[in-house]
């Protein structure tokens, strides 16, 4: 009797479907959630202590919109890898601000996909939030080294 055979590159498509369209997903979800925030973006930059308010003013211009970007490119499958790349050092910035402020003590919310930095209950579990963004590196990562390249417009 013949044992049924996994069939291995199956198997890989689906984990680098996942991944691209999964963080696709996830950048639009976190920008859109900071379009008309600025000024909610703005304080939340400005809790974690690392840049002055006109950087933190500044940055808050362009996060959103960037992440949307970041989506899109994933989605539509533009520049694949590239696109991986730029997410992994975006996202280990992010995990690396995460940990400074949870190093220091700071009890602030990471405004990851929602806005309100002057509530209390949203303060951040940081080993949640950082084992998350582990997990969100590793999809980056699977991303770079294979790329989903069924429908996109330029892998």
């Amino acid at each position: 009797m013949n044992k049924p055979t996994l069939n291995k590159a199956l198997v890989l498509d689906v984990i680098s479907a996942f991944a691209r369209f999964y963080m696709a997903y996830i950048w639009i979800k976190a920008g859109l959630a900071k379009l008309g925030e600025h000024l909610s973006v703005t304080q939340t930059i400005k809790a974690y202590g690392i840049f002055t308010p006109e950087w933190s003013d500044y940055l808050a211009n362009l996060i959103g919109p960037l992440e949307i970007a970041g989506g899109v490119l994933l989605l539509l499958g533009l520049f694949l890898r590239q696109s991986a790349v730029v997410g992994t050092i975006v996202l280990t910035l992010f995990m690396i601000g995460i940990a400074q402020a949870w190093g220091r003590g700071l009890g602030i919310d990471c405004g990851c996909f929602s806005v309100n930095p002057g509530d209390d209950a949203q303060v951040m579990n940081y080993i949640k939030t950082l084992l998350r963004d582990v997990f969100y590196v590793f999809l980056m990562v699977w991303t770079i080294w294979r790329p989903f390249k069924k429908f996109a417009l330029h892998p």
